[in-house]
């Protein structure tokens, strides 16, 4: 049995899974790590913590494999990574700071002052990343200002899988997923934009060598190759971003399809063979192999605001909080559709899509003395999916109609909070086998290139479905009331916030 690894570097983990050449999961392990925040606007994390996260969970499923499949062969190791990152490099190959997530707003004065600017709306229209702090655009702009010793000091510019391939292979590559998510890349001609660099002042040198998501590395170092119990020679794809790669491990490639995820935030995408030209800026337009683009908008919250709940609310109560949260969404399906008229804004970590508001706030309208706890939870739920289906809105304006839809990620293990789904996007909506669709878009890549597969279509004869969702009728009429009312809420608060 043939076999890839697929590394997937997320927000607050790194999960490595073994899957055979038909998308089964053979194998998976997760190694966690936390968010530093010395201040309210910062988000980091330790690019040596992340490393070790990436080795050991490769280390931990080959030992699985090893031992639980002797005949087993791998036949390469591909990743997907979270997006928006900046580590600054020094000439000697070592981090000058923490590497700076998606999360991090600290840059949101420089952003503020280059959105509605000519300059801010060519530099979106070119790169397909929407004028926000979340961008390394921004976060470059921000550094030159604030750290000036850090920014004169910095050889390269990188993320944290570009931190991993020079740390195993020592030299700076960028997939061109990542790089069309730091708004310094022109997407139509996937090299980087001369513009945008100048804006903060740097030169392509100080950027990584763009290579496709497909591009392979080899040569381990023995104690590297050693220490991972993998061939030196193995293949190493650099594979793409998780957003991307959730796309094509949902098989959500064909017009008419989007994917939709709900992990700690939240996203719906569709593909296209060309960029979309959004004239709003509400959504981004990343590349992800020439004519194949993944267009749609991330939202900051989703399964954080259950998390929050859980852990201020729950928690404070002496409540245990394993298994809870399946608890409370189970809570929430005691309450009508519609929450009895409890809305939610669900900003508490900011906006992305479509407002890219990271100024916005959380809010709860319409208590009124019937509403129990279930009914917040109820409300919070909508809200998350309230949210997402603003960016379809903005996302059917600019790439055409969505018949369907895909789901991944942790949320679509909850039945209801899917059927939640279907009805307010009044859409069928289906679940993969694989809830880690980045993971699995990692793996196909990999099989693409390693030439196992002509495209980025699963060869497989097997129903990657697992359950579908059709729309009901009788809920459509009150959420689209209230999420109309969630639309004005947002334009008459916006100010306040």
């Amino acid at each position: 049995m043939n076999y890839i690894i697929a590394v997937d570097i997320g927000t607050t983990s790194t999960k490595a899974l073994a899957f055979d050449l038909y998308g089964r999961v053979l194998a998976e392990h997760r190694i966690g790590y936390p968010i530093i925040a010395p201040f309210p606007t910062h988000s980091e994390q330790d690019p040596e913590i992340l490393f070790d996260a990436v080795v050991n969970s490769i280390v931990a499923v080959r030992k699985f494999m090893t031992k639980s499949h002797l005949k087993a062969v791998l036949l390469g190791i591909s990743f997907s990574s979270a997006m928006h990152g900046l580590l600054a490099m020094d000439a000697q190959g070592k981090p000058l700071m923490n590497c700076i997530i998606w999360a991090d707003t600290r840059s949101e004065q420089f952003a503020t002052q280059l959105k509605g600017t000519s300059l801010g709306h060519d530099i979106y229209l070119k790169t397909g990343t929407p004028i926000h702090p979340m961008s390394p655009l921004c976060k470059l702009g921000w550094m030159r200002e604030n750290k000036t010793d850090i920014f004169d000091n910095a050889y390269k510019f990188i993320s944290i899988k570009e931190y991993v391939f020079f740390r195993l292979f020592g030299h700076y590559i960028v997939d061109v997923s990542i790089a069309s998510a730091t708004g310094l890349l022109e997407t139509d001609k996937q090299q980087w934009y001369a513009p945008a660099l100048s804006l903060v002042n740097i030169s392509a040198e100080r950027l990584s060598t763009l290579v496709p998501v497909t591009h392979i590395v080899r040569g381990l170092k023995t104690q590297d190759a050693d220490f991972m119990n993998v061939p030196a020679d193995i293949p190493f794809i650099v594979g793409g971003s998780d957003g991307c790669l959730a796309n094509i491990g949902a098989q959500a490639t064909h017009e008419g399809i989007a994917s939709v995820t709900i992990g700690t935030s939240g996203a719906i995408r569709v593909t296209s063979d060309k960029p979309a030209k959004d004239e709003k800026e509400r959504i981004f337009s990343y590349v992800i192999a020439p004519e194949m683009y993944v267009i749609g908008g991330a939202v900051n919250n989703g399964g954080n605001i259950l998390q929050w709940f859980q852990e201020g609310f729950v928690a404070a109560n002496g409540q245990s909080l394993e298994n809870t949260i399946p608890l409370l969404t189970k809570e929430a399906a005691s309450i009508a559709a519609g929450s009895d008229g409890l809305i939610f804004l669900p900003y508490l970590a900011g906006e992305r899509a479509p407002h890219w508001d990271a100024k916005a706030k959380g809010v709860f309208f319409g208590i009124q003395m019937r509403h129990q706890q279930a009914h917040f939870i109820r409300a919070m739920m909508e809200g998350v999916v309230f949210g997402l289906y603003s960016v379809a809105k903005a996302l059917e304006e600019a790439s055409g109609p969505i018949q369907h839809i895909f789901v991944s990620g942790g949320f679509a293990r909850s039945s209801d909070w899917v059927q939640m789904l279907a009805d307010i996007f009044n859409k069928q909506v289906f679940v993969r086998k694989t809830v880690e669709s980045s993971a699995m878009g990692a793996a196909i890549v990999g099989m693409k290139a390693l030439n196992l597969i002509a495209d980025f279509s699963l060869d497989s004869d097997e129903d990657m479905t697992v359950s579908s969702f059709l729309p009901q009728s009788s809920n459509q009429e009150v959420y689209i009331n209230n999420f109309n009312l969630f639309e004005r809420l947002y334009g008459k608060l916006k100010d306040e916030f």
